[in-house]
């Protein structure tokens, strides 16, 4: 046969590929979904990963089922993700830790954030409130700018643990306001806030759900949220950067990936999707009631956003010199 007529076969053969990969995301999907979730079950990653989980369920007419596979920072959930086969019944509900922090926190990963996977949409963002106990003579971020410089070392601020988005927050504060303050690890978020209650550290970059009800109760007073723009949650709190750090802002959030492989006709069908889940107002209320902006958008738009939160953590993380427990 000569190597035209090969040439011929093979183009001869295009179109039907062509038509038949078109039809399978036509038809997509035939069967269960695995929604991979990197952290245990009852964290706000599992919680809104299951609020979309379900309603794409609705939407999609196949069950989307999450696995959570917690554990190292998220790094084994979004390896295994990464790793998954490209078919599109294997997603990654990421965020924050395995997707931006990580990368600058650990010298060597398991998977790449943006050549392993492909982008499918920006599901929501979760600020932070910074909160203060009442002894700390501060009511504003000013306030607590002008005490820091006036007492440089002397205030200490509690994380959920070395290299978590608290402890971030607090390090890129201390960068851009010019301060010296003391960073105070604990061993997760709840005993942070305990400590916190009780008096021994006098500041805490909270989630605002864990934090709110005792900011209501008097018991803690709320600061400046950490978004960029004021949130819906709290919508009467100024952020950190109105309040006079401007470009400030730390917040989790939370999207939705696949394998890097996987086809554009079914990351187009799931972004679809994802973006009318985000759009019902049941689904918006749920985020709210987590204290989390559902967000959306295009697959474009979450890898543009993710190379910048990579960028500005790896270069927090090194200005603070932070190594990983």
């Amino acid at each position: 046969m000569t190597r035209l007529n090969v040439w011929l076969l093979a183009g001869m053969g295009l179109p039907a590929a062509f038509a038949a990969t078109c039809a399978a995301a036509q038809n997509y999907p035939t069967k269960a979904i695995r929604m991979i979730v990197p952290f245990p079950p009852g964290g706000p990653n599992d919680i809104l990963g299951r609020v979309m989980a379900q309603k794409l369920t609705e939407q999609l007419g196949q069950q989307v089922v999450v696995d959570n596979r917690g554990g190292a920072g998220g790094i084994i959930g979004a390896e295994l993700a990464a790793r998954a086969v490209p078919d599109g019944y294997t997603v990654l509900f990421g965020g924050t830790a395995p997707l931006a922090i990580n990368p600058g926190l650990h010298k060597s990963l398991p998977y790449d954030p943006l050549k392993d996977f492909a982008a499918i949409s920006l599901v929501g963002t979760a600020p932070s409130m910074l909160v203060a106990h009442p002894a700390v003579a501060i009511r504003t971020v000013k306030d607590l700018i002008d005490l820091a410089k006036a007492k440089p070392g002397q205030l200490n601020f509690a994380s959920a643990g070395i290299g978590t988005p608290p402890h971030l927050a607090g390090e890129l504060f201390k960068s851009m306001a010019g301060v010296d303050m003391v960073h105070v690890p604990y061993k997760g978020g709840g005993p942070a806030l305990t400590d916190l209650l009780a008096g021994q550290v006098g500041l805490y970059f909270s989630g605002i759900s864990s934090a709110l009800p005792f900011v209501k109760e008097g018991r803690l007073r709320g600061i400046a949220v950490t978004s960029a723009k004021r949130t819906a949650v709290v919508p009467d709190m100024p952020t950190i950067a109105e309040s006079g750090l401007a470009g400030y802002e730390v917040g989790n959030w939370y999207a939705i990936l696949a394998p890097a492989a996987t086809t554009p006709a079914v990351v187009t069908r799931l972004n679809t999707e994802i973006n009318k889940a985000l759009a019902v107002a049941e689904i918006r209320k749920r985020f709210l009631d987590l204290a989390a902006d559902p967000v959306g958008g295009t697959p474009g738009e979450l890898a543009v956003y993710m190379r910048s939160e990579i960028a500005k953590w790896a270069k927090v993380i090194k200005l603070a010199g932070i190594k990983p427990e």
